[in-house]
């Protein structure tokens, strides 16, 4: 598939809106993964260039925690490589069901994926403000990993947050202790993903590189702004993107 003129002037600004939307509420990846679909592309090539735009923004922040030292390394290194592990599998599982199948699939996990990212209620921070290094600490971080590794590298939005979720619940942690290990494991599965992604061909570079980089201008951009009500802006934004990629599945438009 070569992308046309209306594929950059329709993924651009909803990259950037992703990118806006992560750096305030999170959930990024519920507006940029679906826009890819409403722009035409398949859903194994959506999913990889998605990986591309998506990669650069989540290295940018992984590395800002790692010079702040928020992130542990002895937790990291078990996480990485569950991570390499978990996320490889999820991608080549992804890239052997059938393009019709995968559709449905993803119309199915992305309300799934939403629910989850926007019910703030499923977080506690009541953690500790520092990640304790203990056996079980190792083991959630490398179980965690793995498991949600797998999914990121087979779809992908709502990684982070499920990743907190995990650290939070099981280890623990605060939620910005937790963000901070997540985002290691995030940026690996990413990675990975991507790499699989790129050997099978199934990465619209130009694109993915262009939607990069709007998708770092809306990071930027939301991440210096005061915005009280982020909550207000996030939902309205993904449901009615939700809403026009169930459409566009249904052959409405």
């Amino acid at each position: 598939m070569t992308p046309t003129i209306y594929t950059y002037l329709l993924v651009c600004p909803f990259l950037f809106l992703a990118g806006l939307v992560d750096s305030i509420a999170g959930g990024g990846g519920l507006i940029s993964l679906p826009i890819y679909l409403i722009a035409g592309l398949p859903p194994h090539l959506a999913v990889g260039t998605n990986k591309m735009s998506s990669t650069f923004g989540t290295a940018l922040t992984t590395v800002r925690f790692i010079k702040e030292k928020l992130v542990s390394a002895k937790l990291a290194v078990p996480s990485v490589i569950a991570a390499i592990i978990g996320s490889s599998l999820g991608a080549q599982v992804s890239m052997r069901v059938d393009e019709k199948i995968m559709k449905y699939v993803l119309l199915v996990v992305l309300p799934v994926a939403a629910f989850v990212v926007l019910n703030k209620n499923l977080f506690s921070d009541e953690g500790k403000e520092e990640a304790v290094v203990n056996r079980k600490t190792i083991i959630v971080a490398a179980v965690a990993a793995l498991v949600v590794g797998f999914y990121d590298g087979f779809y992908g939005p709502g990684t982070g947050t499920f990743l907190i979720i995990a650290f939070t619940v099981f280890a623990h942690m605060k939620v910005g202790v937790a963000n901070a290990q997540a985002k290691v494991i995030n940026v690996t599965t990413n990675m990975t993903a991507l790499i699989t992604f790129l050997i099978s061909g199934k990465v619209l570079i130009g694109l993915g590189v262009a939607a990069a980089l709007c998708n770092i201008a809306g990071n930027y951009v939301g991440s210096g702004l005061a915005i009280k009500k982020g909550a207000a802006i996030v939902r309205p934004v993904i449901i009615g993107v939700l809403i026009l990629l169930a459409l566009r599945v249904l052959g409405v438009y």
